[in-house]
């Protein structure tokens, strides 16, 4: 097949100028294209806007970092536009994206565009402020666009009767599968209750499931399907380069390091110097893995100079703001993370994502690798991988994401001595990877891919030792389930209770604490012993908690049914089978 000359160098970029599509976008959205450097259409883009500006229904499956935000926002601003004589609480569009850091993200790239509307007001409604102020900002100074996430705009939207969507134009739902995942379908399903049938839908996802599926029935109407894929070179190619459908950025490289537990941070630690020049993200399993990783590698000497920030989702959302300012800003560093910052996320000159756990949900692999090579642009990606984590490997490129294999490093320093040496000297640093591994262990569990990421397989010795520990903790589900402690070396001579916190308030307040424990009466200790082992009596319920239960008993039978209902249409169970299991035996 030939190539023709282009005048767009970048890949990444259709020959469509956003001055050509049709219908014709406004003067001033095009005086904001090329004012922010937007020339050239992305795939995405020449295929969504002019839809969506004729108006239709478009249900959006591109992949990440393909230009999705412009893709709406633009076509956004242009319906609002041909609307006449405003009022100060008349909503005329709501975006809904699932974080706080993807909404905000999405209000400032729109800014430039809204603000060649004069009348429109837009409205940013996030968590981790009080929702007084917010319903305060709307009385006072009106609001005409919702941009937020989906609890605080439901809240916003219960408790506000002075805000009118009777004339509303254009409803986005920006990563849907995601808001589906963390569990607002009852308030997504409220929101779009209240709206009117007669309106233009957006729904954008980088993968589409059964449940986005299901959502597009419910909230568009004849939807026209919009599917972008990049291209990418196939693994396993030699002579000839051929290019196959995939779910990655074509200028994205990935690749796996397999190594034992006990050596997988002295890996990390390898990786971080040999690429310290480069801007980074790196996921972890959860928020005490952050926390944990955070204070104790910011100990280590070998980093001495490297930006280390942390992010996570149990973060005050001041904290968040100031972290994921801070990285943005900077040329290099590090950014650790959880999948809070997985997803949408346009985090300028990301050089390399790394994933020191494999994410929960393996769709998720695909948003964390997408935080870098965006809009052609070149990235690397790297993930951390046990020896009895290898069939992953294969599991993603059935999915469409290719891997190469890449060797541990054979002259990594070996970190865990530095590690321990970290807690003996501050107790806050022995907490927070006592709890980290504890999280991590029990966060394993749950991984969706639990056929190849087999908990039972997790060898908690090695483990302990790439933490640092000093002792392993006492686990209930190690004792039960006998995961192996092989390769785990205990300190010698360890008294925990003398090692103190660095901070001298905290040893201060720790050392009161022990002390009132001492003097306390043995039948004190005895009682409050035996409080912690008897369970709590339940109060007696009221009308309308018997009633809550009995919501989510019927809500987890439905949900049951449903799986055992596409079971059957699947032939993995017979009809008898399926009676049997749903308790309809009798009616057959």
């Amino acid at each position: 097949m030939g190539t023709t000359e282009s005048s767009n160098p970048n890949r990444a970029l259709t020959d469509t100028r956003f001055a050509d599509l049709s219908p014709p976008l406004s003067d001033e959205v095009l005086a904001a294209l090329s004012i922010s450097g937007f020339d050239f259409c992305t795939p995405v883009q020449a295929a969504t806007i002019p839809l969506l500006c004729s108006y239709k229904d478009v249900a959006v499956d591109a992949a990440t970092g393909s230009g999705k935000t412009l893709a709406f926002v633009v076509p956004l601003v242009e319906i609002l536009r041909r609307t006449t004589s405003i009022k100060s609480h008349e909503v005329l569009g709501i975006i809904i994206s699932p974080t706080r850091e993807l909404s905000s993200q999405i209000f400032h790239v729109a800014q430039p565009f809204i603000s060649s509307l004069p009348d429109v007001k837009p409205v940013l409604l996030v968590g981790g402020s009080e929702v007084k102020s917010d319903m305060k900002k709307i009385e006072e100074e009106g609001a005409n666009l919702l941009i937020g996430t989906p609890g605080r705009l439901h809240d916003i939207m219960d408790r506000m009767d002075i805000l009118d969507f009777r004339n509303l134009e254009i409803l986005i739902l920006d990563e849907a599968d995601r808001l589906l995942d963390m569990g607002f379908q009852k308030q997504i399903n409220s929101i779009i209750s209240r709206l009117p049938k007669l309106r233009r839908t957006g729904l954008f996802s980088a993968t589409q499931t059964e449940a986005v599926e299901e959502l597009a029935k419910a909230g568009l109407r004849n939807p026209v399907r919009v599917e972008v894929r990049a291209e990418s070179k196939s693994s396993g190619c030699s002579s000839s380069e051929q290019t196959t459908s995939s779910k990655t950025p074509s200028g994205l490289h990935i690749e796996f390091i397999k190594c034992e537990a006990d050596r997988k941070s002295s890996q990390l630690v390898d990786f971080f110097i040999k690429n310290k020049s480069k801007k980074m993200i790196v996921y972890f399993m959860t928020c005490a893995c952050v926390d944990y990783w955070g204070v104790v590698l910011s100990r280590l000497a070998a980093l001495k100079g490297i930006s280390l920030i942390s992010l996570h989702g149990k973060m005050k959302q001041s904290a968040r703001e100031k972290a994921l300012a801070s990285f943005t800003s900077l040329p290099d560093g590090i950014l650790l993370c959880t999948d809070v910052a997985a997803r949408g996320l346009d985090i300028p000159g990301v050089d390399c994502i790394v994933q020191y756990d494999p994410p929960q949900d393996p769709n998720v692999f695909i948003h964390r690798v997408g935080r870098t090579a965006r809009l052609g642009r070149q990235g690397s990606a790297v993930v951390f991988l046990l020896p009895k984590e290898e069939a992953y490997v294969e599991f993603l490129r059935i999915k469409r994401i290719p891997l190469e294999e890449s060797p541990c490093s054979e002259e990594a320093l070996d970190v865990v001595p530095q590690l321990r040496a970290a807690a003996k000297k501050d107790r806050d640093v022995m907490e927070k990877g006592l709890r980290a591994f504890v999280s991590y262990v029990r966060a394993y569990k749950e991984h969706h891919c639990n056929y190849i990421l087999r908990w039972k397989d997790l060898e908690i010795g090695k483990l302990g030792m790439g933490y640092g520990l000093l002792q392993l903790p006492s686990m209930s589900e190690v004792k039960q389930n006998s995961l192996s402690t092989e390769g785990f070396v205990a300190v010698e001579d360890l008294k925990l209770e003398e090692i103190k916190f660095m901070d001298k308030n905290r040893e201060k307040q720790r050392k009161k604490n022990l002390q009132v424990k001492k003097d306390m009466p043995q039948e004190e200790k005895t009682r409050k012993a035996k409080a912690k082992s008897v369970p709590t009596v339940m109060k007696k319920r009221t009308a309308k908690q018997r009633r809550a239960v009995q919501s989510a008993e019927d809500d987890e039978e439905l949900t049951r049914d449903y799986r055992l209902l596409k079971k059957l249409k699947k032939g993995a169970i017979d009809e008898t089978e399926f009676a049997k299991l749903t308790g309809t035996e009798e009616l057959l």
